[in-house]
């Protein structure tokens, strides 16, 4: 067979092959296995769409919110309190709170020694706590946290890991205002003091707003606003920040000094009612927490209660001028130097004889306070101490003040009413009695106590005639002027003072102790046109002295003597003299 006819054979097979053979038929049957399986998977997915995007939509874009979107509160921001004159005295800063998502954390435990010394925790202390909470989606580890120490976390990028604003309060004055600001818990949320009774007022109200977030939980951006913020008030309180810190030191150092349990010191503003100081010893500093314990925050000037002692004498003189029984000239016998009053012997450690007014009080004669006390009706001398505000609490507004104690009139007797005369059978408070000094160097307007700022002028209520006052204040200037009189070092060079010691046991086992007292001064100045009232109570002093002449008196003079001159009130004394001497030791007065 020759090569060309059997390529020609080849050939003619190969052109012998039907066009529609069987490998065409397969090859399109394929091509249609491969559109019918695409066709398919088109309609799948439409349906699919369809599902998520009518079907399904609401719960997807839920589920896709709840991964991307959160509703973020706004803190408000608690108003500033102030000074009278815009002094800060409590401001709040800001500062961030840590808190994980245990669940979360989980997967990087290997961070957490590393977050443990950002957030000054001991490691072991920070796995515990995250390993027992792994049931929960939030917990705080720290908070008021320090802006460079929530920097050094937010740095660490650990998944799980979260930063929340917050913001702490700060008192820049610390002690020396402790007592009468109070403080604010972790939440900022007022505990004590003008932070507690003022809370609704300085805290403001939270807003909040929606916000889109990474993976990270980082904001990328805000969404909406859900509720608008509402920042605090700002609070002016009637305090001086200077004449608070001069009788912060002068007290300090009487307690120090006198080896004293504690103390108080009231100034009031005569004209106003206004609280110009208020301290207490010992102080306590509200940025410590740790120093954060009952005994060491209660504010004493207006919370404790003590029986007054002979600072009480020129209340019940009050009710004997006002009775019109007595007058500045009278005269009242105390010999032979004592007298019974039922199963009382009440008696002075000298026999005074016949005495002025003038000199009962300069004396702190305890003969002759029972002499006119037993003069009076007991509804006169109750009208005038009721009057002056014992028996209830002040306007203050001050959380947890006391009313102290004064008995209605109608369980009085003879020995109950002598002995209020001298300061026992009642209980103040060194507000009230701070209140009733002010009272009289009001000349009988007995205006409310205020903690605020007070513009304009305040009428307050007549509670006694102002001619009564005036005469009382004249007599009270002898106990600081007459010689051998127990006031004499509350003496304040270039200005005329008015007032009144105390000495009294404090009440020990149903009895009183013979070793524990209450060392007081009351009064005001100047005397031409009083300006301000100030009262100084120390506890138990015990390095020797403890007669409020040589304890307090001391106190008055130099807190007093150092606000007239701040505030700028002119002297009133045409010949001022050097300071008394120290007043002779004579009974409890």
């Amino acid at each position: 067979m020759s090569r060309r006819s059997w390529g020609g054979k080849s050939g003619a097979a190969r052109t012998a092959r039907p066009s529609g053979g069987p490998r065409p038929v397969a090859f399109r049957m394929r091509l249609g296995v491969v559109f019918g399986a695409l066709l398919l998977c088109g309609a799948g997915l439409v349906a699919r769409a369809v599902q998520l995007q009518l079907v399904q939509h609401r719960f997807l874009a839920g589920e896709g919110a709840a991964r991307f979107t959160r509703v973020a509160p706004i803190i408000a921001h608690r108003g500033t309190i102030t000074d009278r004159d815009g002094e800060p005295l409590a401001v709040s800063t800001p500062v961030d709170a840590v808190w994980v998502n245990p669940q979360e954390l989980s997967a990087n435990v290997e961070q957490l020694p590393r977050l443990a010394r950002a957030i000054h925790m001991e490691p072991q202390e920070l796995v515990r706590r995250v390993s027992t909470s792994m049931d929960r989606d939030f917990l705080y580890l720290v908070r008021g946290l320090q802006p460079a120490d929530a920097r050094k976390v937010r740095e660490l990028q650990i998944g799980g890991v979260y930063l929340a604003r917050e913001y702490r309060r700060y008192y820049p004055a610390a002690e020396v205002t402790g007592h009468l600001l109070g403080f604010t818990d972790v939440d900022d949320t007022g505990q004590e003091g003008i932070e507690l009774s003022s809370d609704n007022w300085l805290a403001g109200e939270d807003g909040s707003k929606r916000v889109i977030q990474d993976s990270d939980g980082n904001k990328v951006e805000d969404v909406e606003s859900i509720r608008a913020v509402r920042p605090g008030h700002d609070l002016r309180l009637s305090i001086d920040l200077r004449i608070q810190y001069l009788a912060y030191r002068e007290l300090k150092a009487a307690i120090r000094d006198n080896r004293a349990r504690s103390g108080s010191v009231v100034v009031v503003d005569v004209r106003t009612g206004e609280v110009l100081a208020m301290v207490d010893q010992p102080a306590f500093n509200p940025n410590d927490r740790s120093q954060l314990t009952p005994a060491a925050y209660r504010n004493r000037a207006a919370t404790d209660l003590f029986e007054p002692g002979s600072s009480i004498k020129p209340f019940f003189v009050a009710a004997g001028l006002a009775s019109g029984r007595f007058s500045t000239h009278s005269i009242i016998d105390t010999g032979p130097g004592y007298i019974q009053v039922g199963t009382a012997m009440i008696h002075d450690e000298h026999n005074l004889g016949a005495i002025s007014l003038a000199t009962v009080l300069a004396k702190s004669s305890n003969v002759g306070m029972a002499h006119l006390a037993l003069a009076l009706e007991p509804h006169q001398v109750w009208t005038t101490l009721n009057g002056l505000g014992f028996g209830q609490v002040t306007a203050s507004g001050f959380p947890g003040e006391s009313a102290g104690q004064l008995s209605n009139y109608t369980h009085w007797r003879d020995v109950l009413l002598t002995s209020m005369s001298r300061g026992y059978g009642l209980s103040v408070t060194p507000l009230q009695l701070a209140q009733a000094y002010a009272t009289i160097g009001a000349y009988g307007l007995r205006r409310p106590v205020s903690l605020l700022r007070v513009d304009g002028p305040v009428a307050g209520e007549r509670v006694l005639d102002g001619r009564v006052c005036k005469d009382l204040l004249g007599l009270l200037e002898s106990v600081i002027t007459m010689p051998g009189a127990t006031g004499a070092r509350a003496a304040i060079t270039g200005y005329r003072v008015a007032g009144k010691t105390g000495t009294a046991w404090k009440a020990e086992n149903g009895g009183y102790s013979q070793n524990r007292y209450m060392s007081i001064f009351g009064g005001v100045a100047p005397l031409t046109n009083p300006r301000l009232a100030a009262v100084v109570v120390i506890d138990e002093p015990s390095a020797g002295k403890y007669y409020g002449g040589d304890v307090a008196a001391p106190v008055f003079s130099a807190v007093l003597g150092g606000a007239l001159r701040l505030i700028g009130v002119p002297p009133d004394d045409a010949h001022p003299g050097a300071a008394a001497p120290p007043n002779a030791q004579v009974a409890l007065r």
